[in-house]
């Protein structure tokens, strides 16, 4: 049911033409039967409209509205939003989410004066969402097509934009059957897309209200790592710092699956004297009993160091000191922050539906290593075009080239960090087109 909803959703929400009454219906069914996620994403849409309804977003009129489907796009849409809390702080700012998993995360977000759930994209939830907010200006980030949000807002002559957009040949709205989706895109005011592939792909169908802006990931990335500083940062990383000190051959992998663990686990008994920090996708119990089991006698947990206050050597149940070479962060928001202590990265994803952030470790000059399913993935592709990441099929390729990575890491790395260099700037350009004319 949860991977029939994923699918359901990505293809609603990028070719805009699936019946949305049968994807709803669908995400209504599941929160009946206890789906967590679909449970949260009913009850909070149904919230939205209350809320509206009873004018409690009176206060909001006349804000910029930014759409996130869940936290990787927010992330695209954070230096937007902060550099716009900064020159203009007396702009309302809304962030609506579809994901639950986005919104959960990102709900007291102090930057903005509003995070909701977007309603359900129908007709009718459009005009009463558009009705109670009244934004002056609508953005949606990347992959956002809503028909009846979009048809609503050029319908009320609201300007939309889309920002980190990217768009493939093989998308419905360049099939000879996608007509409809197509026409969708006359709705925005202005297309910001990440590359000249994009642009020109847009423009050959006619689509001429668009521009290379780039992806406001590069900003983002550039940004985190130079915000990593200050004392609660640094209580935070001190088990960490503890457990790495002395190794200089750790791996950080993040955004693991059971596949990617599992290819893992089986690599590392061939790197003699590696560490591996571990940051899986989701950090439910059955997830984290799956990789204890996995990594049995080799690992700690980043909760049981961060509760010791002078972080002795872990004792094993037989009261014998010994020194874990895998280290679990099993708790959410640390990730961005601990490739800095790495000297290889492993990005997950890359066996199931497709790989997580990459540039968030090039970001720190370390090679990047990742799964066969990056092709849609502009950044990946670019990354190993410049000589800073490797694309793996097996184990055998995984062994290969974390060695490979381990003794040149410095030279690969650079080639990383100046990739992510060569790319940021995408936010200066948005944010001056649209609030500095």
């Amino acid at each position: 049911m949860q991977f029939l909803l994923y699918l359901c959703s990505r293809f609603t929400r990028e070719c805009a033409c699936i019946d949305m009454y049968l994807y709803f219906l669908l995400i209504r069914i599941a929160a009946l039967f206890g789906h967590r996620k679909a449970r949260l994403l009913v009850n909070g849409q149904k919230a939205s409209l209350r809320m509206g309804h009873d004018g409690q977003w009176s206060g909001l009129k006349g804000c910029v509205w930014i759409h996130a489907a869940s936290v990787g796009e927010f992330e695209q849409a954070r230096p937007l939003i902060e550099r716009l809390r900064r020159e203009h702080p007396h702009t309302k700012i809304v962030v609506t989410f579809f994901s639950p998993s986005g919104y959960e995360l990102r709900k007291n977000y102090s930057q903005v004066d509003g995070v909701f759930y977007l309603p359900f994209a129908t007709r009718r939830n459009a005009r009463l969402f558009l009705d109670a907010l009244q934004p002056a200006m609508a953005i949606f980030v990347k992959y956002e097509f809503w028909p009846a949000y979009l048809r609503e807002l050029k319908k009320r002559g609201i300007p939309t934009y889309s920002i980190s957009a990217i768009f493939r040949p093989t998308q419905r709205f360049f099939r000879w059957y996608g007509k409809a989706a197509l026409k969708l895109l006359d709705c925005f005011t202005h297309i910001y897309v990440q590359d000249e592939a994009s642009l020109q792909l847009l423009q050959t169908h006619g689509i001429a209200q668009c521009s290379v802006a780039g992806d406001t990931r590069f900003d983002r990335v550039a940004q985190v790592m130079e915000s990593i500083s200050g004392d609660s940062v640094a209580e935070k990383l001190r088990p960490v710092e503890w457990f790495v000190n002395g190794c200089r051959n750790v791996i950080v992998a993040g955004s693991t699956w059971p596949k990617d663990e599992e290819l893992l686990c089986r690599a590392m008994t061939g790197i003699e004297g590696a560490k591996l920090i571990l940051v899986p996708h989701e950090t439910d119990p059955e997830h984290l009993h799956f990789i204890f089991n996995l990594f049995k006698g080799r690992m700690v947990r980043y909760s049981t160091l961060a509760s010791q206050e002078h972080l002795p050597l872990i004792q094993r149940e037989d009261k014998r000191e010994f020194s874990p070479s895998v280290l679990l962060i099993d708790t959410i928001g640390l990730l961005s922050s601990v490739y800095r202590f790495g000297q290889v990265s492993y990005i997950g994803g890359g066996f199931g539906v497709g790989i997580h952030n990459t540039i968030e470790a090039a970001v720190y000059g370390i090679p990047v290593i990742f799964g066969p399913n990056y092709r849609h993935f502009r950044e990946a592709k670019g990354l190993i075009d410049a000589g800073a990441a490797r694309s793996i099929k097996n184990q055998h390729e995984l062994e290969l080239a974390l060695q490979t990575a381990l003794t040149r890491h410095q030279e690969i790395g650079e080639k990383a960090a100046e990739y992510v260099r060569s790319e940021t700037g995408a936010t200066s350009i948005i944010f001056k087109e649209l609030f500095n004319h």
